[in-house]
């Protein structure tokens, strides 16, 4: 019975490695076929190749085919010109998913190159994968749309050799070109135009899908990633990819859906052609600068040039600010261009006070009922007004400093975010799900407030896509009572130097933190519910000299049901919290072990107390970072189809801590409940 097991194992290792052979022996054939022909097949299995010793679900944006499968994989793009254009159809490759091409620039086409290396590594990037002649494309410019048939690739100055097809197939826009302007146009440019404005014909067969979507990924590269100036910077010993790369390519995608506000894409925009306009001036000032010159003219231009200089840097320190999700609200983004114009409007000149009442409509009963628990009490004097609005928004809009808004029972639909700039009170009129506030429309905060005292009580709001927030106290102190905060992405936002006090509230539903607390803020939160959100509370600690610790009051909250944490500490953390863990996402011992402590000595939180409360947050949950380093040949750092992994990655960790009182962040913390929060009820996250 031995025996044949033994023969048996034999016979399956010999056909393992007939498989293995095999393999080898048709990717050198494919290898070394004249002049690559079908690169486009022979790419993937190349690529499928070397990617067996992988995971097999490790995917690519690039290499995203089955070999096996005959005919193409892309969908067919119909937009030019309509129904009634000539021109043939080209391949759909515009709507990539993040991943996709994040995947294709990482591991096939930069991989760990250094800035100054980025042109060498397109280059032969595009030599692997670009089908080196006889496939027919769409020149498309601003003036016309032409079909040609590529002969050659030039592939360091990005540009094919092509020539026209005839009969001519063509649409012309704002000018009249006929086929011997063409003929002039490509003589004069020796038959060479950019790859950046060829689009591949569609094919049924199969064959040019490599090609169409490596164009693809050229051409969106250069139009959305690269920037003129990258390739100057004095600190070239870095991953482009990790550095620029990647903050870009997620920037392009947030705003795309939607994540970045209005207001904050408008300034990234307006920097980038800031930047863009300062880079050219400087350029062509140092190109006319003469090296051996001594002369007056030269020396102002120096000055300028140095001036120039100072201004591109700043630009550029801007846009990585933005460019970074972590720093973008903090320090870069100053509001939509509608909050910056809604100024405090002060008192009225003739002292006045409005009460303005919000209602669609009401019976008599109702009216009567708001005549004699409210109307009557606030209108004893004379210097008091009545106003009545059919939404919510217009009845803020016209408030002065110490008005009032009654809103009555019903739902109220806006489609604008609401901006609170004085002292006023907005109540409703029954209770919380009786008053209803529904936001209907994609953009910033649904309710901001920046007056000195507002106060919000007995009202629902329900939002939709807000980018920001239901709620943000940008300055001032916002004071809210019996309230439900029904979120969708992101719930309050208390920033620096803004006070918030939130009482017998419900807030649920968030993508993000429950309530997000920004340093040198103040916050009570007393007999609250915050639930089903990804963490209870966040609070960021980026105490430096100008802004002190935010200052904190949590008593008798029930925070339960939480995605990761009941409340959560985000802070800068040292060298020796950041500790890189394995690739494989293995976890580190030490810290599962501290969990596993926090777990079993959890007190009562019920009868917790202020000096208990530095024990509560020792539990830190574990944050898995990408680290280990692939390094490329030291001669040429070629390109190589196999996966190669970025030399550094941003590294962030959780640990377990004893000191967090000694920073007096909370200012009392007792009476608190915290059940079923996924990663623990307390945690600390160092980035």
């Amino acid at each position: 019975m031995e025996q044949e097991i033994q023969e048996t194992a034999c016979i399956v290792s010999d056909m393992s490695d007939m498989v293995v052979i095999d393999l080898h022996s048709a990717v050198k054939a494919e290898e070394t076929e004249e002049g690559l022909p079908g690169a486009g097949r022979s790419l993937l299995h190349i690529t499928k190749a070397l990617s067996l010793n992988e995971d097999s679900d490790d995917d690519s944006g690039t290499d995203h085919f089955s070999s096996e499968k005959l005919g193409t994989q892309l969908q067919r793009c119909e937009q030019h010109g309509g129904g009634s254009s000539s021109l043939p159809d080209t391949f759909q490759t515009g709507s990539l998913l993040f991943y996709e091409r994040f995947k294709a620039y990482q591991d096939y086409m930069l991989g760990d190159c250094k800035p100054s290396e980025v042109k060498a590594f397109t280059a032969d990037y595009l030599d692997k994968a670009l089908e080196p002649c006889d496939w027919m494309a769409l020149w498309s410019t601003d003036v016309f749309d032409v079909v040609v048939e590529v002969q050659d690739l030039d592939l360091n100055d990005l540009k094919a050799c092509v020539k026209l097809v005839l009969p001519l197939q063509c649409e012309i826009r704002s000018c009249e070109i006929t086929e011997e302007s063409f003929n002039s146009l490509l003589e004069a440019t020796q038959h060479k135009v950019p790859l950046l404005e060829l689009q591949v014909l569609y094919n049924e067969s199969g064959d040019f899908d490599q090609t169409a979507l490596t164009l693809e990924h050229l051409r969106f590269f250069y139009k959305h990633i690269w920037r003129q100036w990258d390739e100057e910077d004095e600190n070239d010993d870095f991953d482009y990819f990790v550095r620029c790369v990647e903050p870009r390519l997620r920037l392009y995608y947030d705003i795309l859906e939607d994540r970045v506000p209005a207001g904050l894409v408008a300034e990234y925009q307006s920097l980038l052609q800031s930047c863009s306009q300062c880079f050219q001036q400087f350029s062509e000032l140092r190109g006319g600068l003469s090296a051996d010159s001594d002369s007056e003219i030269d020396n102002v231009s120096m000055v300028e040039g140095l001036k120039l200089y100072d201004q591109l840097e700043t630009f550029k320190r801007k846009l990585q600010i933005i460019e970074n999700p972590l720093l973008r609200y903090v320090l870069a983004y100053k509001g939509s261009s509608r909050r910056q114009c809604v100024q405090s409007r002060g008192l009225r000149e003739s002292g006045v006070k409005v009460v303005h009442v919000v209602t669609a409509c009401c019976n008599t009963i109702q009216l009567q009922s708001l005549l004699t628990a409210r109307l009557l009490p606030l209108s004893s004097s004379d210097d008091t007004e009545i106003q009545f609005h059919r939404d919510p928004v217009s009845a803020v809009d016209s408030c002065h400093q110490g008005d009032m808004v009654i809103i009555l029972p019903g739902t109220y639909r806006v489609s604008s975010s609401i901006f609170i700039p004085d002292s006023i009170t907005v109540e409703g009129f029954g209770f919380p799900d009786e008053v209803v506030i529904e936001n209907q429309h994609k953009g910033d905060s649904f309710v901001e407030s920046a007056g000195a005292d507002v106060r919000v009580s007995n009202i629902k709001f329900i939002q939709h896509d807000a980018v920001e927030g239901i709620l943000c106290v940008r300055q001032g102190t916002l004071n809210m009572e019996n309230c439900v905060l029904q979120c969708d992405t992101t719930g309050v936002i208390v920033q620096t130097s803004a006070r918030f006090t939130m009482n017998m509230c419900d807030l649920y539903g968030s993508k993000g933190a429950g309530v997000e607390i920004y340093p040198g803020s103040i916050s009570s939160l007393v007999s609250n519910s915050i639930h089903h959100c990804k963490d209870g509370v966040l609070i960021k600690d980026f105490a430096n000299e100008l802004d002190g610790m935010p200052s904190i009051t949590m008593e008798n909250n029930i925070i339960h049901n939480n995605e990761d944490y009941g409340v959560i500490l985000v802070k800068p953390g040292t060298g020796e919290e950041q500790r890189v863990q394995s690739c494989e996402g293995e976890e580190d011992p030490a810290v599962q072990s501290a969990d596993d402590q926090q777990q079993e000595a959890l007190p009562d939180p019920s009868a917790a107390k202020s000096e208990s409360a530095a024990s509560q947050l020792e539990s830190a949950g574990t944050n898995s970072s990408d680290g280990d380093a692939a390094a490329a040949a030291a001669a040429g750092r070629k390109w190589q189809f196999g996966r190669q992994l970025s030399r550094s990655k941003e590294v962030s960790c959780s640990r377990a801590v004893q000191d967090l009182m000694e920073h007096q962040i909370f200012v009392s913390v007792q009476g608190n409940q915290f059940k079923w929060n996924g990663k623990g009820d307390f945690g600390i996250f160092f980035y």
